[in-house]
Formats: C-alpha cells, structure tokens, sequence
C-alpha cells in the first residue's frame, strides 16, 4: 500500500488521501500515475478517471454517489460536484461463503466476569436507580445526594479525584498555590476501597424525559428499553420510581421483565409515590430498600467465563475519512473473530447502512430474517423522508469536513464495523439479542441513541470507533474507544483506548490491530 494513496477496493474510481496533496504533485497507485489537480486534503478522494455529469462514484466496490459536474482525473471530490446516490436492493441470494477467521490461540481464552442465573455473563456489576416517567427526575437526584457520596460512589469513581485531601489542605491553610500543585489522584484500587460496597461497581441513577405526555408508543418503547437495562447481565439489581399515573405503568414494565426473562430473580424496588404517605417517606422507604439490595449486589464475585459470552456492540461516532479504512474493518475483525467463538455481535444505526443493504440482506442466514431486515431498512427511511430528512442528509458538517461527503461514503465504511460474518438476526429497537452470532439492530444514527440501544438490547461491551473524538459512552456497559487516526489517539489520550491510526502508517494491519496479535 502506498503511504499517500490508497484505493479501497479495487472496483473503485477514487482515491483515498492518506496525507495532504498539493496541486500539481504527480502520485502513483499500483503502477498507474494522477496528477493532483487542486489540493487534496488528507482523509479526502480525488477522481481516479474523468467523469461526467451523471457518472456512478464508486467506493469500497459500491455506488457511493453520482457527478453532477465534470470531475477531470485528480480532482477533488467533493458536495460541489458530487450527490449521494445508493444502489437499489431486494430479497436476493443468500451468502454461504464466509471465510471464518482461525481463533485457535483465542479458545481457552476467558474473561472475569458476573455470572447471572438466566446464563448471560456480566462484564460490571451495577445497581440501577431509575423513573418510571420524568416527573419522578427530582426524587432519582435526591436519592443521588443521599447514597453517592456517602457510599463512594462520587466523582471518584469516574476521575480517581480525592476531594477529602482537598478539604483537609484548605483546614490546615494550604495556599491557593499549594493546592493548585497538590497531587490529589487515586489509583482505582484506591478509589475501589472506598466503597462501602466493594464488589458494586456502581449505582446508576439513569434519569430521561419520558414515560408520559408524548405518544402511547413512546411510553412502550422507554419501559421496554428499561426492562433491557434492569434485565442486563451487568446490572445487579433496581429502584424504580414510579408517579402513579403516567403511561409508563409498573404493570407495563413488569410484563416486559417477564418477557425478556421468565425467571427474573433480582432484587427489584418498585416505589409508587401517589401510594405513599409522604415524600420523605417515599425517599426513606427506597434509600433503606437499595442499601439492602447494594448488600445483596455485594455478595457477587467475579468468577471466569469464555469469550462466547461476551456480546459485543459495534458503534461509531465523529467518524472521519480514516474510519472505513482503518477503526472500523478493525473492530470488523474483532467481531468476525468473537463471532467464530460462538459470541454475539450487534451492529446499529440503519441510516448508516444506506448503500449496503444487498451485501447485508445476502449475508442474513434465511429469507425471514433478510425479510425483516429490508422491512425495517424501508419503514425507517420512509418515516425520515416523511419528517423532512432521509438517509442522504446523514453526513455532519464535521463528517463532511473530514472527508466523508455523502451517506452512502460513511454508510459503506460504517458497515465495516460488522466484519463479513453471516447475520444470524435483525433486532428492531428494544428487542433482545437471543442468537450468536452477527446481529443487526434497528436504531437511529445519532450515536448517544445508538449506544444506549446496543446495551438496552444487551450488549455487555461495545467497542466504539471514531475520527474526530466524542465523550459518548454508557453508564453500565464499558465503551472502548478505538481513534481511526493517530492524531486523534494523541490529542485525546484520556478517552481513547485503542489507536488504529497505525493501519493508516503501515505500522499495523486489519487484522493485527482487531485482534490477531
């Protein structure tokens, strides 16, 4: 691979920037020459042949868009002379010809997690507090100021900050000065045994603004995404707070519990404040039930477990020119390699698969579930194109800067993500993950809604991916953050994990990076 240009697949007419290039520059791909007809900026494409107004772009082997102005070869592609443009797909041919990765060495692999008695495997041990409808909001915060702290679970938990030695140099008359020089950082083995409940690795107060006001629908669809949180193999137990007279019933999220887990045998506090006899009681009543469900969450013990029970989450988010071609195939990998284990993978955000729909549809394991997945792909855009948008408007100002200029350009790399095995399900949003193997997940592309679809549907860790950096994460499910590029890995050392920048540098491979070293 040339360290400044790459093409993606061999089908395609355009070329990848990997590093700035200047008007005039002549380059070589593969023994054929382009001169540079204006700057390329990196993570951005230029035409590998002339076009003319109306001709396919094609990208990773796909239609990607069309010119809607001549384009000479080595010039820029760019939303000036380019529109999105995606192929027509239907119920084809199913796809037998996966190539399963060899995950020999990764067979006795294991890792410590909670075991739950439905099965599933924990990768946390979290205690929720969460409303039934958001008029309950104020009461899950003052249940917040009353347990965080108290039982050390306060910002030093996240950020390892001792505050208590804060306060102690302010009583002894340190200076502005000294305090500002203090080294106040736990390591989190410190910040663990401040814990009164050691083996808890969090209470979780998960407010929203739902649960009533809004549509019937939206109220089913918020009790079913909370009975995916009580229910998730992270979570230890619930306090559910509860108004009375929302649409969001306790009835309602009873059964759904009782659908995703028949025998549902953890602690669960349902408090109803219009059946209380006062709101201090209401709070004493649940203050006093969760310390004695945090004592039984307690009593949990890491033990080993095999990587098919991992259910992996494949997200992204800021995601930038690199991301196709360096984070994405990476976590692909990993996911094909989980996959062959025997574990699950879920793959979200449809309006990020606008494009690839046939590659998708081919690969589903029967004609039902390639059925479902057409079905929910076509609803979901025509609900966007009646509410004023589509899939064409996906790409953000910020997408659009680094290189990725049409749906179908970020759809065809976000795809990436979910590797080349067989789709064993589509989900709908809020239905649970019940088969091994690649999952498709019905959700919106905005990557907070996604991320918080993949846990409630039981992802117990999702591998997130981007190019430009975002703080998006999850409160009980772990997000590993892997950059597309180094310099992103560089300037936001504090919340990424992984860099796939070296894919881009030739330090690494794909498959290297997702897991094979």
């Amino acid at each position: 691979m040339s360290n400044r240009v790459l093409k993606v697949h061999p089908a395609d007419n355009v070329i990848v920037a990997l590093a700035d290039l200047m008007e005039g520059e002549n380059v070589t791909y593969l023994g054929e020459s382009f001169t540079i007809r204006e700057k390329i900026q990196v993570k951005h494409k230029f035409a590998a042949k002339d076009f003319s107004t109306g001709d396919p772009i094609t990208m990773y082997g796909v239609l990607v868009g069309k010119a809607v102005e001549p384009i000479p070869s080595g010039g820029l592609i760019s939303t000036r002379n380019v529109k999105h443009s995606s192929s027509e797909y239907k119920l084809g041919d199913r796809r037998t010809d996966w190539h399963i990765p060899n995950v020999k060495r990764w067979e006795s692999t294991t890792f410590m997690g909670y075991h739950r008695s439905d099965g599933r495997v924990g990768t946390a041990n979290h205690w929720l507090v969460i409303p039934m409808v958001f008029c309950e909001n104020r009461n899950v915060q003052v249940l917040k100021e009353l347990l965080v702290d108290e039982l050390g679970y306060g910002a030093n938990k996240d950020y390892h900050l001792d505050i208590a030695a804060l306060k102690h140099m302010h009583k002894a008359g340190a200076s502005a000065e000294e305090i500002m020089a203090a080294n106040i950082h736990l390591s989190p083995e410190q910040s663990r045994a401040n814990r009164f409940f050691p083996h808890v690795d969090g209470i979780k107060f998960l407010t929203h603004e739902g649960g009533c006001g809004g549509t019937r629908q939206d109220s089913h669809a918020l009790v079913a995404l909370l009975a995916g949180y009580i229910t998730h193999p992270n979570v230890a137990g619930a306090t559910v707070l509860s108004l009375g007279c929302q649409n969001a019933q306790v009835k309602d999220l009873e059964a759904a519990i009782a659908r995703i887990s028949p025998s549902f045998d953890k602690p669960l506090y349902i408090f109803e404040q219009q059946k209380s006899r006062s709101e201090e009681g209401l709070i004493s009543e649940s203050v006093k039930q969760t310390f004695i469900g945090l004592s039984k969450a307690n009593e949990m013990r890491r033990a080993p477990a095999p990587l098919s029970k991992l259910v992996l989450g494949l997200e992204c988010g800021g995601s930038d020119g690199f991301s196709g071609i360096s984070a994405n195939p990476a976590i692909g990998h990993t996911a094909d390699m989980l996959v062959a284990l025997g574990g699950t993978a879920i793959l979200s955000e449809f309006p990020e698969l606008c494009g690839v729909e046939q590659e998708l549809s081919d690969r589903c394991v029967d004609v039902e579930t390639a059925e479902k997945f057409i079905r929910l792909m076509r609803t979901y855009n025509a609900a966007a194109v009646a509410s004023g948008s589509g899939f064409d408007m996906n790409p953000s100002p910020g997408n659009i800067k680094d290189g990725l200029i049409t749906d179908a350009i970020k759809s065809a790399g976000a795809a990436k993500k979910g590797g080349t095995s067989p789709v064993t399900d589509v989900l709908d949003y809020t239905e649970q993950v019940t088969k091994p193997g690649l999952n498709l997940l019905c959700t919106p592309g905005n990557d907070v809604e996604s991320t918080t679809a993949l846990t409630g549907s039981g992802a117990n860790i999702t591998l997130f991916t981007t190019g430009l950096g975002t703080p998006t994460g999850n409160p009980i499910a772990p997000v590993v953050k892997v950059s597309s590029n180094t310099m992103l890995y560089n300037r936001m050392p504090d919340i990424i994990d992984i860099n796939a920048g070296t894919i881009i540098s030739g330090e690494d491979t794909i498959e290297s990076k997702g897991g094979d070293s």
